[in-house]
């Protein structure tokens, strides 16, 4: 007997159909899998007889051959362990005939328990982009599944659970979700904290309004890392769109520690060590980097020349892009990767140089080749580039709180509004291309002679003038002025750094 379940196998952020065909025959037992299944698939064999019998339930003594078509592309994962048991179980006659049955996935453990898998977030798209209006999952992967609207989410702790649900002895109640349920990342730390450092604050908000890539350059102490972690409480909530984007990355790369319902955009902190797939995403099977899990949120780099050089040199493509192509022989794979690229760096190896009170020990060539291991291309990607100074002891010991996330909050979802109604939803000013920069933030007379006189002195590149133009609309729009003055031109100036 002949047994049919739809299914799907994942692709990138993606799912494709996938008919899970399972065939009982004369002849000796054994089992073939077909359709080019892995490892992972091809060892669902010991997990689903184990599964069955521990399940009370007999395990076929038949010719089986399970087939996963399309044979000609690729299966990977185990989340056809559910599909592949009911379709025995169905074929074998130990369940009633299934009209139409449901679409399922999960991994099954050795006593018929249902382990949570990763990608559920694009499998649940499918099934509903396919007209399924009920979908049976593990149920520790239930609250991930309710995110997607319009389906019913069928959780299931057990194989026997499935079955009995099929067979109408018992079904499955529909999960609602915990509207309750709150991440501890959404309590974050607070602007007010951070004493001093005014044009330190000033960029951050900058950067905040108009996604600009910021650099910061000072010594060790003065608070490059604190002001990075604080980025993210003056940023803008994820839009329910940009929250389903996030949530399926979060579900592919099988990091469970992200809420698919957080509003928070997301800020990764990767370690100088991290390789160049481990940034980039890649893998035999292509998963999901650092660039993309920052996805509508922060990459935070710090001790930016203690990365390996081909490790940031790949980061260029996504900061023009928005996204990452990954080649192999097989197959080529796109990730979305539209973030803010936030980095901290001594300005020194000592990280001294400048200091008011504490002496550099580094040579002249000692601190030329420690700014070369950032290359002139990358380093011309970056909107803002600041010195951050030490934080004058009044500041500090007179615990004078600055201003508060809240506030500098609100003034940046102002300036972000008059942005999209300019520019439409979703575009910040770091996403114009030159005709539209033509357009929305073309200098008044001062402030064009101001900016033509900087690119001769200073020989600034074609990049480096489209950048702080840029620089100069967001801040135009944080003042809430429709034109771009010469005190704008000369504010953008300054977050150069020293290239000017």
């Amino acid at each position: 007997m002949l047994a049919r379940l739809a299914s799907a196998s994942l692709r990138g952020l993606d799912a494709e159909a996938v008919d899970v065909e399972v065939d009982l025959s004369r002849g000796l037992p054994c089992w073939n899998m077909v359709g080019l299944p892995n490892a992972s698939v091809r060892e669902a064999q010991d997990r689903v007889r184990s599964a069955l019998l521990n399940s009370n339930y007999e395990f076929p003594l038949s010719h089986i051959t399970v087939n996963l078509a399309p044979a000609d592309k690729r299966k990977d994962g185990s989340y056809f362990d559910l599909p592949v048991a009911i379709g025995l179980l169905w074929a074998s006659g130990q369940i009633s005939h299934l009209d139409n049955p449901p679409f399922m996935f999960g991994e099954l453990a050795l006593d018929g328990r249902l382990n949570p898998i990763s990608g559920v977030l694009p499998l649940v798209l499918f099934a509903r982009a396919q007209g399924f209006d009920s979908v049976i999952v593990p149920k520790r992967n239930a609250q991930e599944a309710s995110v997607v609207e319009g389906m019913e989410i069928l959780a299931a702790e057990s194989l026997l659970q499935v079955a009995q649900h099929l067979a109408g002895h018992a079904p499955l109640v529909a999960f609602i979700p915990d509207e309750l349920a709150v991440e501890a990342s959404n309590i974050m730390p607070d602007m007010a904290d951070i004493r001093g450092q005014h044009q330190a604050r000033r960029a951050l908000e900058i950067a905040a309004t108009g996604g600009h890539h910021l650099l910061m350059s000072g010594p060790p102490g003065v608070g490059k890392s604190m002001l990075a972690a604080r980025l993210s409480s003056i940023l803008p909530a994820l839009t329910m769109n940009e929250r389903l984007q996030v949530a399926r990355i979060y579900s592919v790369a099988g990091e469970p520690g992200r809420s698919p319902t957080s509003s928070v955009p997301p800020f990764r902190s990767p370690h100088h060590s991290a390789s160049d797939v481990a940034l980039i995403g890649g893998g035999s099977i292509p998963k999901p980097g650092e660039v993309s899990k920052s996805h509508c949120g922060i990459l935070f780099l710090d001790e930016l020349p203690e990365y390996k050089r081909q490790v940031l040199e790949v980061l260029r493509q996504p900061l023009e892009n928005g996204e990452v192509c990954i080649a192999r022989a097989a197959d080529t794979l796109s990730f979305p990767a539209e973030f803010q690229l936030l980095a901290a760096m001594n300005p020194c190896p000592c990280g001294y140089l400048g200091h008011p009170s504490h002496p550099c020990r580094c040579s002249e060539v000692q601190v030329r080749r420690y700014r070369n291991k950032i290359s002139g291309p990358l380093l011309d990607r970056f909107d803002l580039r600041i010195h951050v100074p030490p934080v004058e002891k009044e500041a500090l010991m007179g615990m004078q709180r600055g201003e508060a996330s809240s506030i500098i909050a609100k003034r940046v979802q102002d300036a972000r509004q008059i942005q999209y109604k300019r520019q439409g939803e979703g575009i910040v000013n770091a996403r114009l291309q030159p005709t539209a920069l033509e357009n929305f933030a073309k200098p008044d007379h001062a402030g064009a002679k101001l900016l033509d006189t900087a690119m001769t002195r200073f020989s600034l590149s074609a990049r480096s003038y489209h950048r702080i133009l840029k620089v100069a609309r967001t801040i135009a729009d944080l003042a809430q002025e429709n034109a771009v003055s010469s005190l704008h031109i000369a504010e953008a100036l300054q977050y150069r750094g020293d290239e000017v």
